[in-house]
């Protein structure tokens, strides 16, 4: 391919990226404008990285083994892009030429898109590790519809959605290494927030993420969840999830002063806080997630995006001291991921 077919693919790969974006991540899009060239781009070419792993693995058609074998084929071609960057390669797998086994299989990304991936990681210098544990976290999906405790759902949510902060900290011009826990933990905050809001289409597609132990511990079941009915026990349930939540968008608030790129601060703070803001929604809905599905109206985003100027250290503020995640009284022994 010459340099100047080369270059028509990387532009229509970013083309599509923000297509993608546009259609099926709305508020990150919303969002996204406070970036400029480069930067806007390459989020949305990590946007449709990460989306297209998770289409395949919502799609119903292919079976488990097929997905499994699609996903090994995602591996090896995210290993391919760091054969010339070793330096950033997994230290976990390995150097990445000894991962280049050929696996038959239909790659999940357009040739553009999978082209202005390549140019994006190229450009910022991002590290393997969080592509490769974010397939890690679709092959999860491949396996469990079920989490019986929080530390397994904390991982889980790591690796489908904190690695995303970690792939985008080299876009938002921070190279400071304190500053990559607080980015997965604002991935791990809206994801947390997303399994909070979509209770029942889980249910509808098989899975429940919430961990087991917790529902028992406030005296719910998975039948309960199936009616639908919010008593007592649900709001408890619930309100202490919306806490855990909280904390999470805390903690990352401490890692917004090391973004250095233009407009990234206020990008983050505006994301996290219209996600943030889907927990007060559910609040308001006196936690029925199970009759409609709680969203933030454009207005709403609007005022947010407006706060972002106007007073940047109320959007999504910081912490007065160490913001600690929320655990029941079993748990406060064990592990804790992260």
């Amino acid at each position: 391919m010459s340099t100047t077919d080369e270059k028509a693919l990387v532009r229509r790969g970013y083309w599509l990226a923000r297509r993608v974006t546009r259609h099926h991540a709305k508020s990150f899009f919303f969002a996204s404008y406070l970036l400029f060239g480069q930067r806007r781009r390459a989020a949305f070419a990590l946007y449709a990285f990460c989306r297209r792993l998770d289409d395949l693995v919502d799609e119903v058609g292919p079976e488990a083994g097929e997905l499994s074998v699609r996903l090994d084929r995602a591996r090896r071609m995210v290993a391919e892009l760091y054969v010339p960057m070793p330096e950033l390669a997994s230290r976990e797998l390995g150097p990445p030429s000894g991962r280049l086994i050929g696996v038959a299989a239909r790659s999940p990304w357009d040739a553009g898109e999978f082209a202005a991936l390549a140019h994006t990681v190229r450009h910022y210098r991002i590290p393997e590790q969080p592509f490769q544990d974010l397939i890690s976290g679709m092959e999860m999906d491949l396996t469990k519809n079920r989490y019986e405790t929080w530390e397994e759902l904390d991982l889980y949510c790591y690796r489908v959605a904190g690695v995303v902060g970690l792939m985008l900290t080299p876009v938002l011009g921070c190279s400071d290494v304190s500053a990559l826990q607080p980015a997965a933990d604002l991935g791990r905050g809206m994801q947390l927030t997303n399994i909070l809001r979509d209770v029942r289409e889980d249910l509808e597609r098989g899975r429940v993420y919430l961990p087991a132990r917790e529902l028992a511990h406030f005296g719910l079941s998975e039948a309960d969840l199936r009616r639908g009915k919010v008593d007592a026990r649900w709001r408890d349930f619930m309100r202490f999830q919306v806490a855990r939540a909280r904390v999470y968008y805390a903690r990352a608030a401490q890692g917004v002063p090391s973004l250095t790129g233009f407009g990234s601060q206020r990008m983050v703070r505006l994301m996290g806080a219209i996600y943030g803001d889907i927990l007060r929604e559910i609040e308001e809905r006196d936690y029925d997630v199970f009759s409609s599905r709680a969203f933030v109206p454009t207005g709403r985003k609007l005022s947010l995006a407006a706060a972002t100027f106007l007073r940047p250290m109320s959007v999504l503020p910081a912490p007065l001291g160490e913001a600690r995640v929320p655990l029941l009284p079993s748990e406060a022994g064990g592990r804790h991921h992260g």
